[in-house]
């Protein structure tokens, strides 16, 4: 009788945990559901908004937040925050930018390798910062976000590329699409899925998310934590770079002020897609699906002609309720792990017969209860 009511409250438990796995799981799919409830009522209401036209703007917006969404994804799952990217991506695009204005015999692959090394630096130096000097990331970034934006404005000296000084095999990458598609959109998706297929198939991946959910035990169990924090810094500064490169490439018009103010856009992508702020947890999915609700609400209010400072309420009140919702997801995980430690030493005696376990009520159960040995070692 007493093993039966065990089981059954194990099965209680664990039912429990499976929810809890199941609701952290989903929370991609309610950004789906999301979605679709943005693009359903804003099409209802101004029918424009589901034109070609429209996705395929929505498409070449988000895609570049989608890319510096994956990038702090990396950085964001090991406890830290980069909020040096937009600097990053000014920097780079304006050097892209400029290289082809006033060498246009450059190849374009050399121009592009060129931004993403820029960036891997910069990614490099604030690596550096946290994790071999172990200045708080919040602290080193915002300090690099005005350092690098100071570079930026002092290399440009008031000059604008404009799109007619670039070559027009640069430009058309921005309107190039294919079979429908932008291209800038499918580059996104491709490094989604490798950066996705590395962080849940490689084992620094997986250190990653060690490193987030408890450092001193990922010390311990012999990571080096402070050598995948600094790849983390330096592949999230590539990715910058990157979409430095899809900036001038979009827009045509690149001066020292590209992207200012865009590292909260990405935050906010990767905290609304699920990744948890404290590190850990979360994918590089979810942080593009957050790119892509983000985006797409921007547009649904603009069609709807409603307040631009409206965009930057709904942003942080989504920001807010992801952060609650990560904190309350945390507390019921937190729970259910407490029970299991408090009522899995139990487990083994469930397995053993009836007649083989000690009886509390001997008066020789006194040495070791546990193992049911007696005070005469029998």
């Amino acid at each position: 009788m007493t093993a039966t009511v065990t089981r059954t409250e194990a099965g209680r438990r664990d039912g429990g945990r499976r929810l809890v796995d199941r609701v952290a799981r989903v929370r991609e799919l309610g950004i789906v559901v999301a979605l679709g409830l943005l693009f359903g009522v804003t099409g209802a209401v101004n029918p424009s908004f589901l034109t070609y036209a429209s996705l395929r703007d929505i498409l070449l917006n988000s895609a570049i937040v989608a890319m510096l969404a994956v990038g702090q994804t990396l950085v964001v799952i090991t406890r830290n925050v980069d909020l040096s990217v937009s600097s990053v991506v000014g920097l780079s695009a304006f050097g892209g930018a400029l290289v082809l204005a006033d060498h246009p015999g450059v190849p374009i692959p050399v121009v592009i390798a060129g931004c993403v090394v820029l960036g891997a630096l910069c990614g490099a130096v604030n690596g550096l910062l946290v994790g071999a000097a172990k200045v708080p990331a919040l602290v080193a970034t915002l300090g690099t976000l005005y350092a690098f934006r100071g570079i930026d404005f002092a290399w440009a000296g008031g000059r604008q590329v404009n799109a007619a000084d670039m070559p027009e095999g640069f430009l058309s990458l921005g309107a190039r699409s294919v079979l429908g598609v932008p291209l800038l959109a499918l580059v996104a998706l491709v490094v989604l899925l490798v950066v996705g297929w590395m962080l849940g198939n490689l084992r620094a991946g997986r250190e990653l998310y060690a490193i987030g959910s408890n450092p001193e035990a990922a010390v311990l169990a012999g990571i080096r934590v402070r050598r995948r924090i600094v790849a983390a810094f330096v592949a999230n500064g590539a990715l910058a770079g990157l979409a430095g490169v899809m900036w001038a490439a979009r827009f045509g018009t690149v001066d020292a002020t590209v992207a200012t103010g865009k590292e909260l856009d990405v935050v906010a992508a990767v905290v609304v897609g699920g990744v948890a702020i404290f590190g850990g947890s979360g994918t590089v999915y979810g942080a593009a699906l957050g790119a892509l609700l983000l985006t797409g609400i921007t547009s649904a209010l603009a069609v709807l002609r409603v307040d631009a400072l409206a965009q930057t309420a709904i942003n942080g009140a989504l920001l807010l309720a992801a952060i609650v919702l990560d904190r309350v997801l945390a507390l019921r995980v937190a729970a259910a792990l407490r029970r299991r430690r408090f009522h899995d030493p139990a487990e083994p005696d469930d397995r053993a017969e009836p007649d083989d376990r000690a009886n509390p009520a001997d008066p020789a159960y006194r040495a070791d209860p546990a193992s049911g040995r007696t005070a005469d070692g029998s």
